[in-house]
C-alpha cells in the first residue's frame, strides 16, 4: 500500500471532501462483491497446526488513521497484528470483515487471523490450539496500554471461514448531538454536533425514501472500487435516545414514570428511544426552550439522535453521505422530496456534504457461525 503523508493527521483525514481521497486511504466500505471474488479470497488449505479465529474487536477510531495497515501510521490492524505477535512470538495476517475510516468507531468490528502455537521450550514443536479465551485475555494484555482498543471475543472456526466474505449483515449507528450548547468533553470526537434545532419526523420520512434496493450512485464517494453502485439498505431510521453519559437522579425518573415503575422502566425507554416532545425528552434536553434554572453547574444536555443503516455491504462513504442528506432536511435545507431527486440523480455531486467520521459506529457484523 502507497505510504501515506505523515503530515496528515487523523482527524484531518476524516474530514477530507470524498473527492479528494485518494484510493489508498479508501475505508469505510464493506466490499462483498460478487462470488468469484470471494472464492479466490478464500484459502484452498491451512498449514497443518494452524488454528483460525474469528475475533470481535472494539477500538475509538479517532486515536487510529483508519483500520488498514499503513506504513509509518497507527492503524487498528497494525496494532493487532503487534499484539499477537508479542502473543505467539511470530508474525500474523489479520483480516477485517469491514475497514473503518480515520475517525470511525468500532463497537464491534471482526476480524480473523490464523495461529500456530509452537512450543518456546522445543523449538519447531507444534502444540494443540490455543482455546479462544486465552488467546482472548493474553492479547488483551499486550493491548491494555493502548488504552483505545481490545478483544471482546474470541471463537475457533474453520480454515475457509472468512470474516470478509461470510458476513451476512453489517449496521453503523451515527450519532447526532443537537442544540446550541457547546459540546461535552465527554462527548468530544464521539458525535456530530448539530446545533440548529432538528425536525425528527422529517429525517424519518426522508429514510424511508432510501430503503430497499437502490443504485446508491449519488451515495458513493469518489474512488470506490466497488464494481456495483447497488445495494440494499435493510434498515435506515433514526430515533431519539437518551444523551450519555447520564445519571438520572430520583426525582427525575419520578417525572419519567410512576413510583410503581420505578428506574426500570427509566432504563427500558432509554434503551428503545423516546417519542420527541415527550417530558423525558424536555428533561434530557435540559428543557431549554422554557428556560428552566437547572441549577449551578449543571449543563443543558443535548438531544441525542441515533441513525441506523442495515446492510450486506455498504459503498465507500455511503453511511456518511446518507447521513448528511438525512442531517439537511432535519435542518430544513432540504426537502423529504429532494431525497427522491438525490438519489435518481446518480451523481455524488448532488448529495449534501458528508457526515465527519467522528460521529460512526461500527456496530455489529453478522455471521452464520458454526
Amino acid at each position: 500500500m502507497t505510504e501515506v503523508n505523515p503530515k496528515v493527521s487523523p482527524e484531518e483525514l476524516s474530514n477530507e471532501r470524498p473527492s479528494k481521497i485518494s484510493k489508498t486511504l479508501q475505508e469505510e466500505g464493506d466490499f462483498c462483491e460478487e462470488e468469484e471474488e470471494e472464492k479466490e479470497a478464500v484459502d484452498k488449505s491451512m498449514k497443518p497446526g494452524l488454528q483460525r479465529y474469528l475475533v470481535a474487536v472494539e477500538y475509538i477510531g479517532t486515536r487510529f488513521c483508519g483500520s488498514q495497515q499503513q506504513l509509518n501510521h497507527r492503524t487498528v490492524v497494525g496494532v493487532l497484528q503487534e499484539a499477537f505477535h508479542k502473543f505467539i512470538g511470530q508474525p500474523v495476517t489479520i483480516c477485517l470483515s469491514s475497514r473503518t475510516d480515520a475517525g470511525v468507531h468500532a463497537l464491534s468490528n471482526v476480524c480473523h487471523v490464523d495461529v500456530e502455537r509452537v512450543s518456546k521450550r522445543k523449538p519447531g514443536e507444534v502444540l494443540p490450539p490455543h482455546e479462544p479465551a486465552v488467546v482472548r485475555k493474553a492479547v488483551n494484555h499486550f493491548l491494555q496500554k493502548e488504552g483505545d482498543i481490545m478483544l471482546t471475543d474470541v471463537r475457533s472456526v474453520p480454515g475457509d471461514f472468512h470474516a470478509r466474505f461470510k458476513a451476512q449483515e453489517r449496521m453503523y449507528f451515527y450519532r447526532l448531538l443537537n442544540g446550541p450548547e457547546l459540546l461535552s468533553i465527554f462527548e468530544k470526537d464521539r458525535a456530530w454536533h448539530v446545533s440548529e434545532e432538528l425536525d425528527l419526523v422529517a429525517m424519518q420520512e426522508a429514510c424511508k425514501v432510501l430503503v430497499g434496493h437502490h443504485d446508491f450512485s449519488s451515495f458513493r464517494a469518489s474512488g470506490c472500487q466497488s464494481k456495483s453502485p447497488f445495494r440494499t439498505l435493510e434498515e435506515l431510521s433514526v430515533l431519539e435516545m437518551v444523551s450519555t453519559p447520564h445519571f438520572p437522579s430520583i426525582t427525575e425518573r419520578e417525572q419519567n414514570g410512576s413510583n410503581e415503575e420505578g428506574q426500570d422502566s427509566f432504563c427500558s425507554k432509554c434503551k428503545t428511544g423516546l417519542p420527541t416532545g415527550s417530558i423525558s425528552n424536555d428533561i434530557m434536553a435540559g428543557d431549554s426552550k422554557n428556560g428552566a434554572d437547572l441549577g449551578f453547574g449543571i449543563r443543558r444536555r443535548h438531544r441525542c439522535y441515533v441513525i441506523t443503516a442495515r446492510s450486506r455491504s455498504f459503498l465507500y462513504h455511503q453511511v456518511r453521505l446518507l447521513v448528511g442528506v438525512i442531517k439537511s432536511v432535519g435542518t430544513g435545507d432540504l426537502k423529504v422530496s429532494d431525497v427522491e431527486r438525490i438519489l435518481n440523480a446518480r451523481s455524488v455531486t448532488a448529495a449534501s456534504p458528508m457526515a465527519p467520521a467522528r460521529g460512526l459506529y461500527l456496530g455489529h457484523v453478522k455471521y452464520e457461525l458454526p
